[in-house]
C-alpha cells in the first residue's frame, strides 16, 4: 500500500503463528513494516504474501529490527507495535490520535495484562522500571510498553543507539531529556503466541536488565551535566 498515514514497524523473529491476525488487524491507512530478525520459520514470506513490506535485519536484537524498520518508514507518523499477538494493532488509531492532534509529541501503550498475559517476574521488573522512571524524569509513566506512535522525523531527530533490549528505554528518556510531551494509553495486552525472546528466556532476561541499566546510567549523567534541548530546539535546565 503506498500513502499510508501511518508505517507500523512490526520486529519479527519467528512470529509464523502470530503474524495472519496481527496483519488482519492493520486499520485502514496503515502500513505493516515486518522487520525480519533472522526468522527460520518462514515468518518473512508469509509476511510477504500477507501484503506487508518486509525488511530483513541481519543485525540480532529488538532494537536494531525496531530501527530497521524507523528508517524504512516513510509516512509522517510511525508506530512501534509486537508481532507476536500480544498487542492488537486495532488499538493503534487510539494511540495516534494524541499525536496527530498535536497534544502529544510520544504516546505509550499502558499494558493492561489479561490472564496469562505477563509472567509475575516481569511485571515486577517493570513495575520498578517504572518507578525508577518516574524519580529521574518525573514522567507520570506506569508501564514501558512496546506498542507506542510519534512522528517519524521526530524520533529519527533522537538519534536512538542502542540495538538490543534498551531500545525502548532509550527513546523514553531521551524523549524526555528533550522536553517531548509524553502520554500513556491503556491497550489490551494478550497472551503472546510462541516463546517470549526476552522475559522467557534467562539470557533474554540478563539481556534486557544490562541494556536498561546502561539507558538509565547515561540518562542519569545528561541530567546532572546540565541544559537539554526541549521539542521546540531552545535550552532549558535539565
Amino acid at each position: 500500500m503506498t500513502g499510508a498515514v501511518v508505517d507500523v514497524v512490526l520486529p519479527c523473529l519467528n512470529e509464523r503463528g502470530a503474524l495472519p491476525w496481527v496483519l488482519s488487524r492493520m486499520p485502514e491507512g496503515y502500513r505493516a513494516i515486518v522487520v525480519d530478525n533472522g526468522s527460520m520459520d518462514g515468518s518473512a514470506e508469509l509476511a510477504a504474501s500477507l501484503g506487508a513490506v518486509v525488511v530483513a535485519e541481519e543485525r540480532r536484537g529488538f532494537g536494531a529490527a525496531a530501527h530497521a524498520g524507523l528508517l524504512a518508514a516513510a509516512a509522517e507518523f510511525v508506530a512501534f507495535c509486537d508481532c507476536d499477538g500480544s498487542l492488537d494493532p486495532a488499538q493503534l488509531p487510539m494511540l495516534l490520535a494524541p499525536v496527530m492532534d498535536g497534544s502529544a509529541d510520544l504516546v505509550l501503550g499502558s499494558r493492561r495484562p489479561q490472564r496469562g498475559s505477563w509472567p509475575l517476574h516481569a511485571r515486577m521488573a517493570n513495575g520498578v522500571l517504572a518507578w525508577r522512571l518516574r524519580r529521574l524524569t518525573g514522567e507520570r509513566v506506569t508501564d514501558l510498553g512496546p506498542m507506542r506512535a510519534a512522528r517519524r522525523l521526530d524520533l529519527l531527530s533522537l538519534g536512538l543507539a542502542d540495538r538490543r533490549s534498551g531500545y525502548p528505554l532509550e527513546m523514553f528518556l531521551k524523549a524526555s531529556l528533550r522536553g517531548w510531551r509524553i502520554t500513556e494509553i491503556s491497550v489490551p495486552y494478550a497472551p503472546r503466541t510462541g516463546q517470549s525472546k526476552v522475559t522467557g528466556t534467562i539470557r533474554g532476561t540478563l539481556t534486557a536488565v544490562l541494556d536498561m541499566s546502561a539507558q538509565l546510567r547515561a540518562a542519569t549523567a545528561a541530567l546532572r551535566s546540565g541544559p537539554v534541548r526541549n521539542a521546540a530546539g531552545t535550552e532549558e535546565s535539565a
